[in-house]
């Protein structure tokens, strides 16, 4: 019985943590830049369920032989192994105003993604595809966080003013003259990557991703007073949210009947 405790229990911690997921990827609908997060739940090993009987041989010393009788198996619960982010690029869309970029993925390979290069303010690089920058009271390019944008060679980026325009290469033009060329950052498996909060990505080990202007056999473009969208789909994460907590209450419903069995064994059958 207790094992069917610890089953139903484990159903609804792990489905909670479930919509605690879709309910942020709905709260970030229109963030620009965000990226989903997809859950998946596996189960624990099941248990091989067998009865043991005794059984007499009919012999001058009488010997009983153990019988092992398998009866099937039972689970032992789920839960929920891991979380990532999708990684698809969103809907781009157009703001008009010269601060804001978007990352337009080209032939890029499966698996891999590229990301805007940001300065951290604990040291090394930061990634993101939120391109809504902003000035900072100095003309540094930097993100609502203040975060520093990079410059292909690794240094802030500088401007006068708004009045500049950045081609789709990333090459930025202050009076018909570039000053810098927006660092973009490129990785093979953007599932290595660990998620930050606001849309903040870093490696695992720290150290900096390489430019994706060095690699040859990918293609993107930046475009200057665009935004990306985020990728959250509302009309399937209302439906897997739905579908969550549906699966969070028969679990619930399950834990409420043990209860129940429980204080029956308890309170009546502990009085005969």
């Amino acid at each position: 019985m207790f094992k069917g405790l610890y089953t139903a229990a484990s159903g609804m911690l792990a489905q909670q943590r479930k919509t605690e997921i879709l309910t942020n990827n709905m709260a970030n609908v229109n963030t620009p830049g965000f990226k989903a997060e997809q859950t998946s739940i596996r189960s624990f090993p099941e248990m091989l369920l067998s009865a043991i009987d005794d059984t007499n041989v009919p012999t001058k010393k009488g010997l009983n032989l153990n019988q092992i009788q398998q009866i099937g198996t039972i689970s032992t619960g789920i839960y929920l192994q891991e979380t990532m982010p999708n990684f698809t690029q969103g809907d781009v869309y157009e703001t008009n105003f010269n601060t804001d970029f978007a990352l337009v993925n080209g032939n890029i390979p499966a698996g891999g993604n590229i990301f805007f290069r940001l300065a951290h303010p604990d040291g090394g690089e930061a990634y993101t595809r939120n391109g809504n920058f902003t000035l900072d009271g100095q003309g540094y390019l930097v993100t609502g966080d203040g975060y520093y944008v990079l410059s292909e060679t690794g240094a802030r980026i500088q401007l006068p003013n708004e009045d500049f325009q950045v081609a789709d290469n990333g090459a930025v033009y202050v009076n018909n003259q570039q000053i810098a060329t927006i660092g973009i950052a490129y990785v093979e498996n953007a599932n290595e990557l660990v998620k930050q909060n606001n849309g903040i990505f870093r490696t695992q080990n720290g150290q900096a991703l390489p430019s994706a202007f060095a690699q040859g056999n990918i293609t993107f473009a930046i475009k200057q007073k665009f935004l990306e969208g985020s990728n959250v789909d509302p009309a399937q994460a209302m439906t897997e949210l739905l579908t969550a907590y549906r699966a969070f209450e028969a679990n619930q419903k399950v834990l409420q009947a043990y209860d129940r069995s429980m204080e029956k064994a308890v309170n009546e059958i502990g009085k005969v």
